[in-house]
């Protein structure tokens, strides 16, 4: 290939590697992102062989960012999220607070600056959305009320991680950071500085802090208030006469018009990110009936510009930190792997969830990803994090999202253990009648009664000839309806609280559990049932 294309030729060998690795990695039952990254440490500047234009790279990667946070923001559902704000939320901030306690404690052991430790701690702090959300549709868990409490995490962590894109270059800027490369990312008495400068700052200067963070705010408002008020309405209205011509084309260039056209706004008009610019554009979408269509119009060139962005990070990897410095990337990796792991574990238990529930989404959650990436350029772009912790992130996110799959397994081998444990000193026997057990699991009520809590008393059914409903949604409760109206005998199967009570106050007899494991199907009867319905 002529030397005087490198914008073809980074272009054909990031992606043309990213599909032969992600392959590998999708074979071996590893997310392709795994892949990607892998490519990317392939053809960059640390590995032997060819390299790709970085900057060229940096600048595709852009694009990627850009439509990365579209696509979060289509996703982004304020409904899921309010169905499981009473543990969502705060578990979430907490569990993330702890997280990036743990990193920022790393980094001032590594000499770091203050605000380098603190954007270290955020990245290893997040979770990937894409790779959980891959993880809960493999397994069927989306819909789930797991499913819902992982995503929920999710979406908090990202909105707390879009509000660390608008602070964090207000603060770097009024510390007076300087970009990348420079003596402030050397060790010892260069960071040292950064420390005191950052004192001195707070301590002297706390006005001109203010005033920018301030007007950081002031702008963010702006653009938001902007977004709610016009944007609402015209973006809807381009998405819908573009529909009305019934051409495919033309609406799929509208959908990404408007998401590149909103990110640019938002940077040159109001200050902010390119990334929270596409992010409010994908939120104001996702309120239109058309969000659906431009969700799956834009997806083979989303996927696209995601792969050029994660071969980009995987170009900035190093794989000599391993030797270099092995004590702080196995540090890195135990925060990923168990710090976060253990604090959701035992925060999902304190709000009173199942121990198999807490088991799953904590396993959901064990790793790091898209905003992590995000974070780290951020920080290294703007002097306030070093190169190495940049690395250090790198490792963990490859590695992780390696062993997220085994994490996952694990939990799965052990979670039908947990949610029998409160059978197993009896085995249900249909034709004795009701069996208690010596002790339940708790979980919090619904909304509207988040102080009350309820204890399941786990009684066989007394129905024969009947219909086993499985799943009390949307689906399922119509079928309900159709059963009870016919009066045929029937019960549900469902484990996800709001359900369950929406079930109960229909009058429906219900049994609380997982439909797959074998001492719920019994107190079911399901021998006996006329018909099963998987709703």
């Amino acid at each position: 290939m002529p030397h005087d294309t490198p914008l073809i030729t980074t272009i054909v060998a990031a992606l043309v590697l990213a599909y032969v690795f992600g392959a590998i990695a999708n074979r071996l039952k590893m997310p392709p992102i795994v892949g990607y990254l892998i490519a990317g440490v392939l053809v960059g500047p640390h590995s032997p062989g060819f390299v790709a234009d970085q900057t060229l790279a940096s600048q595709l990667a852009e694009i990627g960012v850009i439509l990365l946070m579209f696509g979060v923001g289509l996703n982004f559902s304020l409904r899921d999220l309010m169905s499981v704000r009473a543990v969502a939320v705060p578990g979430a901030l907490i569990r993330l607070a702890a997280a990036t306690a743990m990193g920022w404690g790393l980094g001032v052991l590594l000499g770091w600056p203050m605000l380098g430790g603190i954007v270290f701690g955020l990245a290893v702090g997040v979770s990937s959305t894409v790779v959980t959300l891959k993880a809960l549709q493999d397994r069927h868990l989306v819909d789930s009320d797991r499913g819902h409490m992982a995503m929920g995490w999710l979406i908090v962590e990202d909105l707390a991680m879009v509000l660390a894109l608008v602070l964090i270059p207000a603060v770097a800027g009024a510390m007076g950071a300087g970009p990348a490369g420079g003596e402030a990312h050397g060790a010892g008495a260069g960071q040292n500085d950064a420390l005191v400068a950052l004192a001195e700052q707070l301590l002297h200067r706390p006005l001109d802090l203010w005033m920018v963070l301030g007007l950081t705010v002031v702008k963010l408002a702006a653009f938001v208030g902007f977004m709610v008020v016009v944007g609402r309405r015209i973006i809807p209205f381009i998405l819908h006469a573009t529909a009305h011509t019934g051409s495919r084309e033309l609406f799929r260039l509208a959908v990404l018009a408007v998401a590149l056209g909103v990110a640019a706004g938002a940077a040159y008009f109001f200050g902010v990110s390119l990334a929270l610019g596409a992010f409010f554009a994908g939120m104001i979408l996702s309120e239109s009936e058309l969000s659906h269509r431009a969700a799956q119009e834009t997806l083979p060139l989303r996927d696209a510009f995601g792969v050029l962005f994660f071969v980009s990070v995987g170009m900035l990897f190093d794989p000599s930190i391993v030797l270099v410095n092995p004590l702080a990337v196995f540090a890195t990796l135990g925060i990923v792997l168990f710090g976060k792991s253990i604090i959701g574990f035992v925060l999902l238990l304190l709000f009173r969830r199942p121990p198999a529930a807490a088991l799953q989404v904590s396993a959901a959650l064990a790793q790091v990803g898209e905003f992590s990436f995000i974070l780290a350029a951020l920080g290294v772009g703007l002097g306030v994090l070093p190169e190495q912790g940049q690395g250090l992130i790198l490792f963990a996110a490859i590695v992780s999202i390696i062993l997220n799959p085994l994490a996952f397994w694990l939990a799965e081998r052990l979670r039908p253990r947990l949610e029998s444990r409160p059978l197993r000193h009896a085995e249900p026997d249909l034709s004795l009648g009701p069996v208690v057990p010596d002790s339940v699991d708790q979980v919090p009520a619904v909304e509207g009664h988040e102080e009350e809590a309820f204890e399941e008393a786990v009684q066989p059914t007394r129905l024969s000839n009947h219909v086993v409903l499985i799943g009390y949604g949307r689906v399922g409760s119509v079928v309900a309806a159709e059963l009870s109206e016919e009066g045929v005998p029937f019960l549900v199967i469902e484990d996800a609280e709001g359900r369950v009570n929406a079930a109960r106050a229909a009058g429906a007899e219900v049994i609380v559990g997982n439909a797959a494991t074998h001492d719920v199907l019994m107190l079911a009867n399901v021998m006996g049932a006329r018909s099963v319905v998987i709703a």
